[in-house]
């Protein structure tokens, strides 16, 4: 074997040797984020929080300051805002919160009535092929799922306020290193990898940035104008309602209409007239036409390029594996896999060719 061809096999195995370490360390921290209860949720909301931030990081980065008051400033300044949301709408949150805890046995009372009388609509019309009786199941499972509720109240407050702790001081630091880190991590992949290394980071961390501040965006205007319109109204629970209308928002398709179902629900049970029951969907439809028609054809469209079945089946995909998070993340994590394939497709056939 001459010299050249040793020193072949000793750079195949560097190379294999460095991209073994790199997918280890992924694999390592994947799994410490899926072992330890409530981490995951914290790592991601940090995630959010330092992508929000980067933009006004750089800026004032770029200004001359320091990067530790360049994340300082925003942190502060969003801070103050956040505070200044947080007094206006906490408080009424907690009251509607309380009232609708009171109510709570009248709602699961009057879903029971509903789906027991189109039951029995639905027995009437399919009678002779098949007998539908869900009725006595779904009560049930309003009723557990209302003590549960209830129940389990508590322990959502104490992880909510231990992640809301926790995440800005990850984001802290995932904005003061996490050059460093990366630059780290790059230097470990093999030469004939990291220019297609690199190039699958940037656009991820362009698609990331744009695609979480757009998502984010959009909740916050499918909240805002659910809100106005249920205030103008005097419509019971109007901000509870407006947060989950903008939080749902979040999961692409099934989203908009889950959100708009406890509103919908809530008109019907207080047996609202039938124009109060029409202008609580417009303000539903309203709110969701603003976000099609101005915010995801001008962010969202070019940002993930997804088919819709694609995006329909990893959104089921990942409800299967994590729920209402699994159906939040799956969009953004489905592009990433796209996109890391197909860099590595095309740097394989190039390296052929």
């Amino acid at each position: 074997m001459t010299p050249v061809q040793v020193r072949q096999i000793i750079v195949r195995r560097e190379r294999r040797f460095k991209l073994a370490i790199v997918i280890g360390i992924l694999a390592c921290g994947l799994t410490i984020l899926l072992a330890v209860p409530g981490l995951l949720v914290t790592f991601l909301l940090a995630f959010v929080i330092s992508y929000l931030f980067k933009p006004l990081v750089n800026y004032f980065e770029r200004k001359g300051l320091s990067r530790t008051t360049s994340i300082v400033v925003p942190f502060i300044l969003i801070g103050f805002i956040m505070a200044g949301v947080s007094s206006f709408l906490i408080p009424r949150m907690a009251l509607q919160a309380e009232t609708f805890q009171g109510e709570l046995p009248k709602y699961v009372q009057g879903v029971s009535t509903l789906i027991k009388n189109n039951t029995a609509r639905a027995n009437k019309l399919i009678a002779p092929f098949v007998e539908v009786d869900m009725a006595e199941q779904a009560t049930k499972w309003l009723e557990n799922s209302s003590t549960n509720l209830i129940t389990n109240i508590p322990n959502w407050i104490s992880q909510f306020l231990s992640t809301l702790l926790l995440a800005p001081f990850f984001a802290f630091f995932m904005l003061r290193d996490g050059q460093n880190v990366s630059r780290k991590l790059l230097s470990l992949v093999p030469n004939n990898l990291f220019e297609t290394a690199l190039n699958i980071f940037y656009q991820v961390n362009q698609q990331l940035g744009g695609f979480i501040r757009a998502r984010l965006l959009e909740a916050v205007i499918v909240g805002t104008v659910v809100w106005i319109g249920f205030y103008l109204m005097d419509f019971p629970y109007a901000a509870i309602l407006a947060v989950f209308a903008g939080a749902t928002n979040l999961i692409p398709y099934v989203g908009p209409l889950i959100g708009a179902v406890p509103g919908l629900l809530v008109a019907v049970i207080n047996q609202n007239s039938s124009g109060t029951l029409a202008l609580v969907g417009a303000i539903y439809v309203i709110a969701q036409a603003v976000d099609m028609l101005f915010i995801i054809p001008l962010v969202v469209a070019k940002i993930v390029d997804l088919h819709p079945v694609t995006v329909v089946i990893v959104i089921i995909v990942g409800s299967q594996i994590m729920g209402v998070l699994g159906m939040i993340i799956s969009v953004p994590v489905a592009s990433i896999i796209k996109l890391t394939f197909t860099e590595f497709y095309n740097h394989v056939v190039d390296f052929r060719s």
